[in-house]
């Protein structure tokens, strides 16, 4: 299993914390006992749950122009029309995929571009399915120029869990469909905000996989 880069530093101060309890516990009561066992299992838990947080599974996306890719693993929680303010300011139909801890935070980018804007956003910290999350979280803007479809906007927010957001997007640079845009850590949204008329292959309620599952296609 291939651990991405974002997890190391975190990985690191649970491993010293699991062996630091470890050593304090077997100083304290040198003699072993059921409840040792149990705060072994426990801390070789937590090891494993952080462990899995930080994977990062090799995926081959297909690449198509036509085709709008999904940028997070997760779930989909919105489709709706709304008119966006802070760069396209405009009506679009927005896409949103929520990431629960158990999912892969690996964010890639939906459509093959240039990058025309980026911004980061500091915020609060709603849940990340809280309708005012979008514009009041923690959050960074990247807006991506199809070569022939017009601009595409992906959003990373992070959740009541979330605190902090890496994105690797920089303005002007050229990037391809299902590469890594970012990573955000513990929980977490991504918004993405399309053409009136693209067609929308997924429903509320399904499971995606970022940089494999076609969220929408161009008319």
């Amino acid at each position: 299993m291939k651990i991405h880069k974002e997890g190391y530093t975190s990985l690191f101060f649970t491993l010293l914390f699991v062996a630091g309890i470890s050593l304090l516990i077997n100083i304290i009561w040198p003699v072993q006992t059921l409840w040792h066992t149990i705060t072994y299992v426990a801390l070789g838990l937590l090891f494993l749950i952080i462990l899995q947080f930080f994977r990062s599974p090799k995926r081959k996306t297909e690449l198509n122009d036509n085709h709008v890719i999904c940028p997070a693993d997760g779930k989909v929680v919105v489709i709706e029309k709304t008119h966006e303010g802070e760069y396209l300011q405009d009506e679009r139909i927005q896409v949103s995929i929520f990431m629960s801890p158990v999912n892969v935070h690996v964010n890639r980018y939906p459509v093959s571009g240039t990058v025309n804007y980026y911004k980061y956003h500091p915020g609060k910290y709603l849940v990340a399915w809280h309708p005012k999350s979008s514009t009041d979280n923690e959050r960074t803007t990247v807006v991506l120029q199809h070569p022939t479809r017009g601009p595409v906007l992906v959003r990373q927010i992070a959740g009541a869990l979330a605190r902090r957001i890496v994105c690797y997007s920089k303005e002007g640079e050229e990037v391809v469909q299902g590469s890594e845009m970012g990573f955000i850590k513990f929980g977490s949204r991504v918004d993405v905000f399309l053409p009136l008329d693209a067609r929308i292959n997924v429903n509320i309620g399904d499971m995606v996989k970022g940089g494999r599952t076609v969220l929408a296609s161009f008319k």
